[in-house]
């Protein structure tokens, strides 16, 4: 907003051609949103504290060491959102596909996660929305961004809104880690469309699991958020004729360099909300917050074309989803349990390990994974 009301002017006033540059931008979304998070943070936290009073809002399908956390206010996730949000729309510029895309999936995610925790909340139990219809929600706000930003309905060369919408189409290639692109690039066609809604699922689901202890899944988000803003910076710059994305021999994206105006933003957000959730959290994410997040992360995997190597950045995420897979099936077919409990960080727990052990060690396995991720664009 702030690119398209006052880059305009750059003329009258020099300073203001700073606009132009989304490397400016990028930071100044990511120190804004921080400091909407930190600002705004205790007033909400108490607000929720009011709200919350008198429910639990610790699963119950966890330790029993999780009690003394009951009185914890959650839906802290709508911080979040409510940072990322406003800081994406002031920074961004707003023609981008890329980052409606994106945003829209990650506030409609946050929605359902919303609708979840408030039936939670007002129904005092941990039930909450329907699985089945959760899930069927999840794929629908896919579709619906997908058919609005993302299919041939809307793209230039059919005419329709030219002036709205800017970027490239979506490319229905796969890109694999450490493959070349030449030797084996494939084009999945239509069946692109149902991979697209797998991972964005997928990935908001794991995140959902992986959002059982103070901290443990808002630090690989943040990491997340800052590799695909470096990814989606390449992807999409192009320096005096010299394409980055050519270069590294990855796809290149025209226009994808937005995208990490939507990263940063949501970077600095994740770390305003890190401040109040650190052991022991005053606030815990919620659905609203790990569903959302998680969308938005799928979402970046898709338009950066890292759909495949997302399963590596995403290594932790994946884990707890795996873990709690293995369990569910070995109980069902066996009725033996190979963990003491899943998702897999509540097994460590049971083991004794201390709660503020398992979220660093945890943090730091992201951390090389995210550098692994990188390492796959330069081995390509």
């Amino acid at each position: 907003m702030l690119y398209h009301l006052l880059y305009p002017l750059a003329g009258r006033l020099s300073l203001l051609n700073v606009l132009r540059y989304p490397s400016f931008r990028i930071v100044a979304a990511g120190l804004f949103a921080m400091l909407l998070g930190l600002l705004f943070g205790p007033a909400f936290i108490e607000r929720m504290r009011v709200l919350q009073y008198g429910a639990s809002n610790v699963r119950e399908d966890t330790p029993d060491g999780h009690k003394k956390k009951a009185g914890t206010p959650s839906m802290g996730g709508a911080l979040i959102l409510f940072s990322l949000t406003v800081s994406t729309l002031l920074f961004a510029d707003l023609r981008s596909r890329w980052v409606w895309a994106a945003l829209l999936v990650t506030l409609g995610y946050g929605a359902i996660g919303f609708t979840d925790d408030w039936l939670k909340l007002s129904k005092r139990n941990s039930k909450g929305l329907a699985g089945k219809r959760k899930l069927l929600f999840q794929v629908l706000v896919v579709l619906a961004v997908y058919w609005l930003f993302l299919s041939d309905w809307n793209f230039h060369a059919d005419g329709r809104f030219p002036w709205l919408f800017v970027g490239s189409r979506l490319d229905t290639h796969l890109t694999f880690p450490f493959v070349p692109t030449k030797l084996f690039h494939p084009d999945l066609g239509w069946l692109y469309l149902p991979f697209l809604v797998f991972v964005v699922v997928a990935t908001s689901n794991a995140v959902n699991l992986t959002d059982g202890l103070d901290g443990l899944a808002i630090f690989p988000t943040m990491i997340s958020a800052m590799t695909f803003l470096a990814l989606s910076y390449v992807a999409g710059t192009t320096i005096a004729g010299f394409s980055l994305a050519e270069y590294l021999r990855i796809v290149s994206i025209p226009g994808a360099e937005e995208l990490g105006v939507f990263c940063s933003a949501t970077f600095g957000a994740g770390v305003a909300f890190l401040w109040f959730n650190t052991y022991p959290a005053q606030v815990f994410m919620g659905d609203v917050g790990s569903l959302a997040l998680g969308g938005g992360l799928g979402m970046l995997a898709v338009l950066t074309k890292n759909e495949v190597s997302s399963a590596i950045l995403h290594g932790v995420f994946l884990a707890e989803t795996v873990s709690v897979i293995i369990q569910v099936t070995s109980f069902k077919y066996t009725g033996r349990r190979v963990f003491r409990m899943a998702p897999i960080h509540h097994h460590f727990e049971l083991k004794g390990w201390a709660e503020p052990k398992i979220i660093v060690r945890f943090w730091i396995i992201s951390v090389m994974l995210a550098l692994v991720a990188l390492l796959s664009i330069k081995l390509r």
